[in-house]
Parts: structure tokens; C-alpha cells; sequence
């Protein structure tokens, strides 16, 4: 399988910013220009996430995904404050090829059923806040970790894949921005229990923490870094070389590029 990296751009008020444990934000540079970055340096696909969006109860990213839509030929998808098809007509309208729903399907889970049956299970992400639980296991939260669903990670992740979600966006609340590695227990227990591509985010600060969540999770079909990207903690194209050596296949952005300079000079 074909594993994927993927940039996270957490945006509030048309700035990227960054925090942890989903809190604590600082402005981090432009959402536009970054994405730009990421993507010439071979990045698989991006996620923007409104991180204030449920406040205003909309998506604001349309202008920013509209313009990055414009110069990158990879898939864009969109989360926070997505609450209707209305929205989501509007974001996939302006260039998102998916949009990420977490708080609204907590509240509706029908609105995943909704938006797979209107726009396909390839556009509809599942996306989930996990925290752990002094007792074991992990519950999905929202508004950024603060706000209690009383749903299992896992079972949520079952029941979302039964509504026609296509995909599952999971990111480790305790693990986020920390740089410490990632929730493997966590990844594992839902990459396991789903058929679905599961995106795993939260955690990352070296190539070291990629390679290993990839080779011990099999199942895990992306990765998601913010901070790591962010901070120049890591490099896409080390990122790359690293997982290739480590036997990891990922996209040969290379021999793409090689490929599509000869089919251009025929």
C-alpha cells in the first residue's frame, strides 16, 4: 500500500497558527504561501482545518482554498464548522476535493450519510479528536478538545465508516504539538478496527516518529504533520528518502517530475 503525507494547516482568521493539545495557538506564517511550500516540495495532499470555525458556525477558508486550489494539482480537504450540504456544495464549489465533519456529525450522525449520498464516500471524512481515558481507551471530543461527546474513539470511527464516511481523520489530542511521537495504541486500535484509509495525526517532530508509526501500523494509510512542517523539524524530501530506505512506499516525486519534463520535451 501507497502511504501518504500530508500537510495539517490549522487556520484561524486567515492566519496559520499552531498550538498544543489543540489549544495555546501562535500565528505561524501565511496558510497560502506555506501550502505553496509543501506542495513544490512534494507533499501528497493538504488539510485545511477552520480552527474557530464552530464560533462563527461556517467555514471561512473559501477565498484561501480557492486561490491554493488554483496552483496545486493534489487533494484539498477542508474540515471545521462544516454543518450542512450547503457548506459543503460551497467548499468543493471553490476546489476541495473532501471536507472533514466532526462536531455537526456528533450531533447529526445522519449528515454523513448525507454528504457521502449527495457527493460520495471520496469526499466525506470522518474527523476525529481523540483523548485518552484514565481508564483505557480513548473518547472523540470537539471544539478543538475542550467539549465532551461521551462517544468511543473507536466505535465512533465503526459507526462512521457504516454511515459512508470514505475516510477517517484521526488526531491524538494528547500528542498534538508536543512533538513526543505518536499514539500508536491509538492509530492501531482504529486502523484496525475500520476498512476505511485512516489519516493519523499528532506528535510528530522527527523523521524517526514517520518511518516507525508507518512500519509498526500497517494498516495506516497517512500521515498528517503540522508543527514538524511548520518549524522545519522535518523536510518532505527527507522525509521521502528516509521512508524509502526504510522499505515505506511513498510517491517518487523524482521520477514523476523526470517523467513529466520528457512528456512535455515529446
Amino acid at each position: 500500500m501507497r502511504r501518504r503525507i500530508i500537510s495539517r494547516l490549522d487556520v484561524k482568521m486567515q492566519h496559520l497558527i499552531k498550538g498544543m493539545r489543540l489549544e495555546g495557538w501562535r500565528k505561524v506564517g501565511d496558510p497560502e504561501e506555506k501550502a505553496l511550500r509543501y506542495y513544490d516540495q512534494g507533499v501528497d495532499e493538504l488539510i485545511y482545518m477552520d480552527v474557530v470555525a464552530s464560533l462563527y458556525e461556517r467555514n471561512n477558508l473559501a477565498d484561501i482554498v480557492e486561490r491554493v486550489a488554483s496552483q496545486v494539482f493534489i487533494p484539498i480537504t477542508v474540515g471545521g464548522g462544516i454543518s450542512s450540504l450547503a457548506a459543503v456544495k460551497e467548499l468543493l464549489a471553490v476546489g476541495a476535493d473532501k471536507v472533514a465533519i466532526n462536531t455537526a456529525a456528533t450531533k447529526n450522525p445522519e449528515l454523513i450519510t448525507d454528504i457521502a449520498g449527495t457527493y460520495g464516500a471520496q469526499a466525506t471524512v470522518l474527523s476525529i479528536e481523540a483523548k485518552s481515558l484514565p481508564g483505557g481507551g480513548w473518547e472523540a471530543m470537539t471544539d478543538n478538545g475542550r467539549n465532551h461527546t461521551g462517544l468511543d474513539v473507536v466505535e465512533w470511527a465503526i459507526e462512521g465508516e457504516a454511515r459512508g464516511a470514505g475516510e477517517i481523520f484521526v488526531t491524538s489530542v494528547d500528542q498534538d504539538g508536543t512533538g513526543l511521537g505518536m499514539d500508536l495504541a491509538l492509530i492501531d486500535a482504529v486502523t484496525n478496527a475500520v476498512k476505511l484509509p485512516v489519516i493519523a495525526c499528532g506528535g510528530v517532530s522527527k523523521t524517526a516518529h514517520v518511518t516507525d508509526t508507518f512500519q509498526k501500523v500497517d494498516r495506516l494509510s497517512a500521515i498528517a504533520m503540522a508543527r514538524a512542517l511548520h518549524y522545519d523539524q522535518v523536510t518532505l524530501p527527507d522525509l521521502r528518502v528516509a521512508c524509502a530506505d526504510a522499505g515505506i512506499d511513498v510517491r517518487d516525486i523524482d521520477s514523476e517530475r523526470a517523467a513529466l519534463v520528457a512528456e512535455v520535451a515529446s
